[in-house]
């Protein structure tokens, strides 16, 4: 497989998609997972959607393995958010939403961090303007090496961390998404088509 950059012509990030596992009170009886409203999307004062969001960053933000660091503009404010990537391996559009469909479509996955220019997000948020210039920097788009298909059975039973300067900043699993993969390659192709090669990071939890 080429690499991620040369092949995508488009990276689709869902925003606001991830819950908080809260820990199961002691008891004899079987526990369900307990979501709180602590999150993501409350720790930036966003208001839960009511289906997936999701927003672009260019190809030209992709920082391949061993690339080099990321570049920071001079003063901005940095903020990192740990992702599951899809590879999108085929043309879709209008996607069933699907688990059988949604695998389908999907190559390869990747690890990412969706790098912000976290203060220019707030300020284009308080005018109402598009978030591309908070997201859209050269290198703010890190990836990892592609990482087999068959290498993830579940892409809904993913543990994620982040660790910056050895101090850890992010520990979830995939499975507190609030919209699973297949919903999310729907609503995109309803709007967009997929091409091969594009990328889509599925949302970040908290931290």
């Amino acid at each position: 497989m080429a690499s991620i950059r040369a092949n995508a012509r488009k990276v689709i990030c869902i925003g606001r998609n991830y819950a908080q596992a809260l820990p199961p009170t002691p008891t004899a009886l079987p526990q369900k997972l307990t979501i709180s409203s602590s999150d993501h999307v409350t720790e930036l004062n966003n208001v839960r959607p009511k289906q997936p969001f999701f927003f672009l960053k260019p190809p030209s933000s992709i920082l391949p393995p061993n690339g080099g660091p990321v570049l920071a503009p001079q003063g901005v404010s940095l903020h990192y958010e740990v992702e599951l990537g899809c590879i999108i391996g085929k043309e879709v559009r209008d996607l069933p939403e699907t688990d059988s469909a949604a695998l389908d479509a999907i190559e390869a996955y990747c690890l990412s961090i969706d790098m912000t220019a976290r203060n220019v997000q707030e300020e284009a948020k308080k005018k109402g303007l598009p978030w591309s210039i908070a997201k859209g920097f050269d290198t703010f788009c890190p990836v990892s090496d592609v990482v087999p298909k068959t290498a993830i059975k579940d892409p809904h039973r993913v543990d994620l961390s982040l660790t910056v300067n050895g101090e850890s900043r992010q520990s979830d699993n995939t499975e507190l998404m609030l919209f699973r993969i297949p919903r999310q390659l729907s609503d995109i192709s309803s709007v967009m088509t997929l091409e091969k090669g594009d990328l889509v990071l599925t949302g970040t939890p908290k931290g």
